[in-house]
């Protein structure tokens, strides 16, 4: 087994993969957390973040700037938390549900708003080059991190700050652990889950944006490939907090680099089953932090999947 970068590059062509997979993970799951915090979940972050991923990349081929489509991503995240938001408000709706109807609208409306946009090259989000020390491509490449993925770092820890510290996340954690109290003391129950799908919405927009103006850096009808729904997932095994989302898809996208990285090394026997790594590790990580009493942790007391 041999390759350009030897067996020590692996971790660091992991580590890089990691960084470059885990980012629309890391939005669309921020964003979630925000919503269901507020006792809210929405499904239909698949559709949001297929549809963002196709609007900032028409925005970006019709502006010739990758920011301005990052910018309509995440309008069109909006557009779609809020609907969801709307709809869920009405009595008698199940937001899982509405979540599901949106997921398969906002997939439909990609596909067919789309279709102009999948020959085109459109500009594509700049890289910070953290490898300018090395003449090795293959470390120049691991080491190129996205801004949109400090962003999100930073979105993160400020989110985690919010929750703890401020009156805004006193008031979002009230909405969704007890929506009695939060109306007692005379808060609006309906406006704030809009607000906060919304904003979960926004997020699930700019990891689409992510998604065609960076890694993989196209539009095609395939781009997602399910991410949205296992977001959802990451957000329930992190129980809620957005430092542990941050931690949570790093590990995801780790596995998801593992194949890749092996195969930099020589090793390709059984190449296509290393991408299920990602899908196993987390059903086993599941599997492994859940138990009949605490599988639920941390979960605000309104959201469906609690009752």
């Amino acid at each position: 087994m041999s390759g350009d970068i030897g067996l020590w590059g692996v971790p660091l062509a992991i580590l890089g993969g990691a960084i470059r997979v885990s980012t629309p993970f890391l939005f669309v799951s921020l964003g979630e957390c925000v919503t269901e915090k507020s006792g809210r979940i929405n499904l239909g972050l698949e559709g949001t973040l297929v549809f963002g991923a196709m609007a900032g990349y028409g925005a970006s081929y019709l502006s010739g700037s990758p920011w301005i489509g990052v910018l309509a991503a995440g309008l069109a995240g909006v557009l779609f938390g809020t609907l969801h938001g709307l709809l869920c408000s009405l009595k008698g709706v199940n937001d899982i549900a509405v979540g599901i109807a949106l997921m398969l609208l906002g997939t439909g409306l990609a596909f067919f708003f789309g279709k102009p946009f999948i020959q085109p090259a459109a500009p594509m989000l700049p890289a910070i080059d953290l490898g300018f020390w090395t003449a090795s491509p293959q470390l120049a490449s691991a080491l190129q991190i996205n801004p949109l993925f400090l962003i999100g770092i930073a979105a993160a820890f400020a989110l985690a700050f919010v929750f703890k510290r401020t009156k805004i996340g006193l008031v979002l954690r009230m909405v969704g652990d007890s929506a009695d109290a939060a109306r007692a003391m005379g808060y609006d129950i309906a406006r704030v889950r809009v607000l906060a799908t919304a904003f979960g919405g926004f997020m699930a927009g700019i990891g689409g944006a992510y998604l065609s103006l960076y890694y993989p850096g196209s539009w095609n009808e395939g781009i997602s490939s399910g991410q949205g729904l296992i977001a959802v997932a990451l957000v329930i095994f992190a129980r809620w907090n957005p430092v542990a989302c941050l931690v949570a898809a790093l590990i995801f996208g780790g596995a998801g680099a593992l194949g890749p990285a092996l195969q930099s090394v020589g090793i390709s026997q059984g190449y296509y089953l290393f991408y299920a790594a990602p899908y196993v590790l987390t059903l086993l990580i599941l599997v492994l932090t859940s138990s009949p009493r605490g599988a639920l942790d941390g979960a605000p007391r309104e959201l469906s999947i609690t009752k």
